[in-house]
């Protein structure tokens, strides 16, 4: 029998609609390349949007065409969010920090038929233009008629604007026609495209804003550090103005001083951004203490949140900290940690225990682990196993690519490569990533684990567990790790011993190599390739 309800298409316009006729008056602010802030309205963004989606037509984008975007968190890249999926393209968010072949590779893998790039990242997108094959437009913004540059059909964005109608019918009727694309690092090759329908990410929005994710609210401040070319920022570019909540845009100015002043100016309520990040905040606000009370909820992901950091914002600065899990692939929310009622009677260190895990899955994710024999594991807590998961926002293949087993299931869940285990009560604590668990002896050692073990010792600000070969054993872990500053001397045998206490003695690193930095991947993790290469060219001791 069929339902008596309306075919009402979920469609990324629809949310701007709501946000223009809700929160007309509701702000959005930039932070300039030059400092200066720049401030307007969900209306005025809604205006602008439709004048956008006119340019799109101008410049030939036609529905289905990919456009690209290479730009910081600004509200220039916020339109093209919109115009975009309104006119029928898909947005490719590009990533800045892709190596240039990288780069190259994904544009023209996607096909991208016009590029939008923020004039400040222009000497990076000018070293791959030769290597380009489809683009047939380039639109500058945040310079003047005076820039140079070597790109063929050059337009200025507020150029386009201001030539353009705000008058605008949205393209789109199809709540499964593809609305963006994010390509993964691609840390173990070339970068896969992961393609969002507008229905998925709709359904996205609708599951972060639930009152057990992230629960925006038209009175929150909304900070989105993490990169808006890094999984669609979050979604957080669509949730804040699903619910009506401000946003503060920090364009290149990531450096922990003026992300405080941020925070405390803005009476930020809600700063999502990786864990270093936030290490590397809680090290300026203990030099420079600034106002960071309207913080309801400091939210992180991309990577694990060490423990002892988790405690010392909850502690020492009283800010709530919400660890969450999610992939490119998963539009990225999958799972969040906020403590249940059950947990409030705990002593407060085993809540923080909690709060270390990964968390448990959002309503529209489904989730289970699976051994090596790829059979489905028990929820103990204990029983460790590959991370599966199926739902409305996931993806079911790459773009331009036949599925494979070795990412997706006959059954049809997606093989995240991440090993965990699940509690009783649905927690899910990751352990590591398949490829960098360290196998010693026949036994596994969680290279995640170790790493945290270190970065709890009040010497250490970071470090990474890597496996290298060892002829008894197979392998062993190694430990690269970064000092505080002013830390003094510290040595392997100093570190081990403080980990003895909390670990098995085979999971103890024969080896610590001291560094001043440790590489990172595009979006902030730890490069284990790069170090493991490193260690085998003998850099690392």
């Amino acid at each position: 029998m069929q339902g008596l309800m309306m075919d009402y298409p979920l469609t990324i316009d629809r949310i701007l609609e709501h946000a223009n006729r809700i929160y007309p008056r509701k702000k959005i602010s930039t932070k300039l390349p030059d400092g200066s802030m720049h401030r307007y309205t969900y209306a005025n963004l809604y205006g602008r949007v439709k004048r956008l989606a006119n340019v799109l037509d101008k410049l030939g984008v036609e529905p289905g065409d990919r456009v690209g975007t290479f730009a910081w968190n600004n509200y220039q890249h916020l339109e093209l969010y919109y115009a975009i999926p309104g006119s029928g393209a898909v947005i490719h968010t590009l990533n800045i920090r892709l190596f240039p072949e990288q780069l190259a590779y994904v544009v023209n893998h996607a096909e991208d038929k016009v590029v939008f790039i923020d004039a400040t990242l222009l000497p990076l997108f000018e070293k791959v233009a030769d290597e380009i094959e489809s683009v047939q437009h380039y639109v500058l913004f945040n310079t003047d008629a005076g820039v140079e540059t070597k790109l063929p059909n050059v337009s200025l964005y507020e150029d386009l604007m201001a030539e353009a109608s705000d008058d605008y019918n949205w393209r789109v009727t199809d709540e499964n026609t593809a609305m963006g694309l994010c390509y993964t690092s691609g840390t173990t090759g070339d970068p896969k495209g992961t393609l969002y329908s507008h229905r998925s990410m709709y359904l996205h929005t609708m599951g972060a804003n639930q009152a057990n994710v992230l629960a925006l609210t038209e009175r929150d401040v909304v900070l989105p550090v993490v990169p808006m070319f890094h999984a669609m920022a979050w979604g957080l570019p669509y949730s804040c103005a699903f619910a009506g909540a401000e946003m503060i845009l920090p364009g290149p100015h990531l450096q922990p001083a003026a992300l405080a002043e941020m925070i405390a100016e803005e009476k930020v309520t809600v700063p999502a951004g990786v864990p270093t990040i936030w290490m590397m905040l809680y090290q300026e606000l203990q030099e420079n203490p600034r106002d960071v009370s309207h913080i309801r909820v400091l939210t992180v992901g991309g990577a694990a949140m060490p423990r002892a950091l988790i405690e010392s914002y909850e502690k020492e600065l009283d800010v709530s900290v919400l660890h969450a899990w999610g992939m490119t692939e998963l539009s990225p929310i999958g799972t969040v940690s906020q403590l249940q009622t059950h947990h409030l009677a705990l002593p407060e260190h085993e809540q923080w225990d909690v709060k270390e895990r990964q968390g448990y899955p959002v309503a529209g994710v489904e989730m289970r682990i699976v051994n090596e024999a790829g059979e489905e594991v028990s929820w103990d807590g204990i029983t460790m196993g590959e991370v599966q998961v199926r739902g409305p926002w996931i993806a079911k293949g790459y773009y331009k690519l036949d599925a494979s087993p070795d990412h997706f299931t006959p059954d049809g869940w997606f093989r995240t490569g991440d090993v965990a285990t699940i509690s009783e009560d649905a927690y899910m604590h990751i352990t590591d990533r398949t490829k960098d668990l360290v196998k010693s002896g026949g036994e596994w050692i969680s290279s995640v684990v170790l790493e945290n073990g270190l970065m709890a010792h009040p010497k250490v600000m970071e470090a990474a567990v890597i496996a290298i070969p060892d002829e008894r054993w197979g392998e062993r872990p190694m430990a690269v790790a970064v000092l505080v500053p002013e830390a003094g001397a510290v040595t392997t045998e100093e570190l081990n011993s403080y980990l003895a206490a909390k670990f098995a003695k085979f999971w103890l690193p024969d080896k610590i190599a001291f560094v001043d930095e440790i590489p990172k991947t595009s979006v902030g993790k730890f490069d284990k390739k790069v170090l493991r290469h490193r260690y085998a060219e003998g850099q690392l001791g």
